[in-house]
């Protein structure tokens, strides 16, 4: 009876939106952009995760600033763009489903009651229903039109729990070629000189802990870059337009080089 009860298992109802909002879609821009942690959003049946509304509407929760600054891009490129609208701490959908990070049990010290003690059915349920939509939703992007490029935009905080301040107000990931994430750094800093900027900070890019570069930009020999943007100069309008100017530009110089 446990195993019958296990095999039902639905995450998503009726009043939970779809997992992946698409901008431009029907956009045949060589560039197509992500957002993979755009929203904080939570399933009505995992009852916020046993979080309150202030964990899940900070960095553990949400890349905050992000889908903001993303959507600026798209706008100002005419290109598309895809964003997950649920929270990483549901599954995060730039790691592989496997990883032991995927589902975390704890974010920056802070534990995550609804992520403790899951069956394999309620793994499953979170990968088919938010995971592999978004997955599937990339793949058709890059195959629809022939795309030359593709960048994710993501956020990061200044300073995790009993670490250094992160002193880079963005970073360029990249694994195989750095050439692009060089690119961003070079167009950006003439621009802006006074950023500190850097490559594969605050994180670098594995197949053990990453997705969308491994699973899809690199096997299709496709241009890109992970940016993270420091959150906290996207707590305003201001500060999301002024990095939604300075990445559109760098794509636009980057994109003439790729046509």
């Amino acid at each position: 009876m446990r195993q019958d009860r296990e095999q039902q298992v639905a995450l998503l109802h009726s009043a939970d939106p779809v997992p992946v909002e698409w901008v431009n879609r029907d956009s045949d821009a060589a560039v197509l952009l992500l957002c993979e942690h755009a929203g904080n959003t939570v399933p009505k049946c995992l009852n916020k995760l046993g979080l309150s509304s202030d964990h899940l509407n900070a960095h553990i929760g949400v890349d905050i600033g992000a889908a903001a600054v993303a959507r600026e891009i798209a706008d100002l490129l005419d290109a598309p763009l895809i964003l997950q609208r649920y929270s990483r701490l549901v599954i995060d959908c730039n790691r592989p489903p496997e990883a032991i990070d995927s589902i975390p049990e704890v974010s920056d010290g802070i534990a995550i009651p609804g992520n403790h003690n899951l069956s394999a059915n309620e793994k499953h349920a979170r990968k088919q229903e938010i995971f592999s939509p978004l997955d599937q939703a990339i793949r058709k992007g890059l195959e629809k039109f022939q795309r030359q490029a593709v960048f994710s935009i993501h956020s990061f905080t200044p300073q995790l729990s009993n670490q250094p301040l992160r002193a880079w107000h963005a970073g360029f990931l990249n694994r195989t070629n750095e050439r692009t994430g060089h690119k961003f750094v070079s167009h950006i800093s003439a621009i802006a000189p006074e950023l500190n900027l850097a490559l594969n900070q605050p994180y670098s890019i594995s197949s053990e802990s990453d997705w969308f570069i491994p699973q899809h930009a690199e096997p299709r020999g496709l241009r890109h870059c992970l940016i993270e943007i420091r959150n906290d100069q996207l707590q305003d309008n201001d500060g999301i337009s002024f990095w939604a100017d300075l990445l559109a530009s760098a794509i636009r110089y980057i994109s003439k080089e790729v046509e």
